[in-house]
This record gives structure tokens, C-alpha cells and sequence, in this order.
């Protein structure tokens, strides 16, 4: 049942993403996700998940929002509502921020980038609405917020992206982790960052929609090439330890809960200046009553989200993410415990379907991140 069933409004009907044929070619099995139908798999989540962690896998992610914020004052605008440093940040930059509640409540996570004449801001497919109303509602009035709806978004990830990325366009090997450049393809028009969901070295591709299946064709031509489902990207993004927003993170959730205080710069730290800055700052200053944590399952059954989490008799917690790991070869998971509870290695137990499953507080990521950094930095 969705929510509009249970408040008796009419359901709204998912849309097709510009690759939606493309995908039904080429076997994707489609679900509804984010208000949009989206491949699951292809092949198979396991091998897709091998795929990507051995060569290179392309996602589609047009389902995100891709907006376009410029006007004086525009970074400074930005830092009433997140916690990052935006003033800092340098043209052909980005950086992982977070859209924050008056109360310090995380609306949503999103990438920022300065693309030097304006900003470009992604959102979480499932909230860009949201976002948008929001930001349109709390930024200044000469502030210019275009929803860049004709650009589609595609992800290649992988060890091997680079290689086949770079013989289409050569300049994405010049690029490090979280840098962004324009560049363009046949004619088009790209924007191009070095970045991704899954831990894995890669790329994020924006654009113009109908370019979309060219450039797919293009690189899926390339021999470390495959299309990739939503169910290895969730597999991915949970070995390496990112929270899905709406399942980790939520308006319930602050920065330092959610262990995400590294989004909060050191000058935004002294002068804060963002909402919910006092709740934030005091949890970093004495510690947030409850944490994001990984979870290692002892045993093969795989832990859901929607579990609790008992310490002994007592429930301490619950279970926002998880599955089953393919490079770790066990089950996995992650939720929110008690500060106390915190602390890798400390005992705790799930509860599947009224059994319980022991389970080890675990330092995240589950496997390495492999990004490609600027040496020396």
C-alpha cells in the first residue's frame, strides 16, 4: 500500500525516465522507484555487483534532481540552509552536503558544485520536489534556481570507468575525486564530475536527454562496459557505508547522528549560521544520544531493514539498511544504537521474523573506498 492509498488520494502513476526503452532493450527488469520506473537488474544483482567492482558498470540516475542555482550572494545564500563552507569552495569543485531542517533535521543529502558562473546542486530523486519548494521558499528572491529537467544523469563506476570513459571523452583522466568539468560529446553539451554512490573509482555524466541513449550505446560498446540495475546500487552503496536517503537518513536525523559530521566545515563550526546549528553543535561537542552504525550479521540470514536492535531483552534500536554483501560474502546492515552502543565490536541482536540474530557494531565502510585522489592531498 502507498501513502496516498492510505490517505485516499489518488496514486500517482510512476513516469519513464528518457532511457526507458533502452533499458526494457536491453533486459532491464523495470520497477517503480523514486516515482519512476528504473531497471533493477539485468543479468543478475550478484554479477552486477562483481561487475562493477572488477570493471566498470553504468547506471542511469536520471531519476535525480539536477538543479541550477546563480545570483550575487549565492554561496552565502546556500550556507543559510546547509552546514558545509560553499564561500571555499573553488570553481570546478564539489562538495557533499546536507539540505537541513530548521530543528537540524536533514531534508535531504546533495552534492554542490561550482560550476563558476553558477552552482549545480543534485538532489535525491524521492525529494527533489521537496527540495525545490524549499529552497525556492527560504533562498532569497534575486536568487535563480532553474530545474534543469532537459539533462538526464548517468553513473559510471568502477575501477576500470576511467579507461572507458576517457575514449569518449579524453578529459575525464584528468580529472580527481569530487572535481567537475564542462566538457562535450558530438556536440553536446556535458558536465562531467569525477564521483559516485558505490565506493568504487567513477564518473557521474550529465547530459541533454536526447543524447542519452547514444552515449549509453557508446559506452556499453566499450569491453568494460555493462548496464547495471538499482539492486546492485543499493549493494554497492552499502558495502562502502553511504546512507540512502528516506531508509538512513530522515527529517528525525541530524548531521551528527547520522554520522555525517565531516559535512560540517570547521569555519561552519565555529560560526554557525545554519539551521539547527545549536542542536548540531552541542551533539559534537558532547556527543548525539544515538549514531549510524555498521552492522556484520553472524550467520547467513540476511538482515532488512525494519529490525529491531536489543541489547539483551532491551530494544536499543533499529535497522535502516540491509542485505546481503557479495565482496564481503555475509550479510550486512546498517541502523542507529545508543552512543554507548556505538562502539565496533560491541555486541547487539536483530530480530527477523521473532529470532534473534546476533550482530557486531562495525566500523564503516564494509569494504574500502577506492577513489582516485589528487597526490599529496
Amino acid at each position: 500500500m502507498t501513502e496516498n492509498d492510505q490517505t485516499g488520494e489518488e496514486a500517482v502513476p510512476a513516469a519513464a525516465l528518457p532511457l526507458d526503452a533502452w533499458h526494457r532493450a536491453k533486459g532491464g527488469r523495470m520497477v517503480e522507484f523514486a516515482g519512476y520506473w528504473m531497471p533493477i537488474q539485468y543479468e543478475g544483482i550478484m554479477a552486477e555487483h562483481r561487475w562493477v567492482r572488477e570493471s566498470a558498470g553504468l547506471f542511469d540516475v536520471s531519476h535525480m534532481g539536477q538543479l541550477l542555482i546563480s545570483g550575487d550572494g549565492v554561496a552565502e545564500a546556500l550556507e543559510t540552509l546547509v552546514p558545509g563552507d560553499i564561500s571555499a569552495l573553488k570553481p570546478g569543485r564539489m562538495r557533499y552536503s546536507l539540505l537541513l531542517a530548521e530543528d537540524g533535521g536533514i531534508l535531504d543529502d546533495l552534492m554542490i558544485t561550482n560550476e563558476g558562473d553558477q552552482y549545480g546542486i543534485v538532489v535525491n530523486g524521492a525529494v527533489k520536489w521537496e527540495d525545490i519548494g524549499y529552497l525556492r521558499e527560504n533562498l532569497p528572491d534575486d536568487i535563480t534556481l532553474n530545474h534543469n529537467e532537459d539533462y538526464g544523469l548517468l553513473a559510471l563506476q568502477g575501477p576500470k570507468a576511467v579507461a572507458a570513459l576517457a575514449r569518449l571523452i579524453p578529459e575525464a583522466s584528468d580529472l580527481v575525486f569530487m572535481q567537475a568539468i564542462r566538457a562535450t560529446w558530438q556536440g553536446h553539451a556535458v558536465g562531467l564530475s569525477r564521483s559516485g554512490y558505490t565506493g568504487e573509482d567513477g564518473f557521474e555524466i550529465s547530459l541533454p536527454n536526447e543524447a542519452l541513449a547514444a552515449f549509453a550505446d557508446a559506452l556499453c560498446a566499450q569491453p568494460e562496459v555493462k548496464p547495471i540495475g538499482l539492486g546492485a546500487r543499493d549493494s554497492l552503496r552499502l558495502e562502502a557505508g553511504l546512507p540512502l536517503y528516506g531508509h538512513d537518513l530522515d527529517e528525525e536525523i541530524d548531521p551528527v547522528e547520522g554520522d555525517l559530521a565531516f559535512a560540517i566545515s570547521k569555519r561552519r563550526r565555529e560560526e554557525g549560521g545554519f539551521p539547527g546549528a545549536a542542536r548540531i553543535l552541542g551533539h559534537l561537542a558532547d556527543g548525539s544520544p544515538r549514531k549510524r552504525v555498521g552492522l556484520l550479521v553472524d550467520g547467513k540470514l540476511p538482515v532488512r531493514e525494519g529490525a529491531k536492535l536489543f541489547d539483551g531483552e532491551e530494544e536499543i534500536g533499529g535497522v535502516t539498511s540491509g542485505g546481503f554483501a557479495p565482496s564481503v560474502g555475509a550479510p550486512i546492515a546498517m541502523g542507529y544504537v545508543p552512543r554507548d552502543h556505538a562502539v565496533p565490536g560491541t555486541a547487539v541482536a536483530a530480530e527477523v521474523r521473532g529470532k534473534r540474530v546476533p550482530c557486531t557494531v562495525a566500523a564503516m565502510p564494509f569494504v574500502p573506498h577506492r577513489y582516485v585522489r589528487k597526490q599529496g592531498g
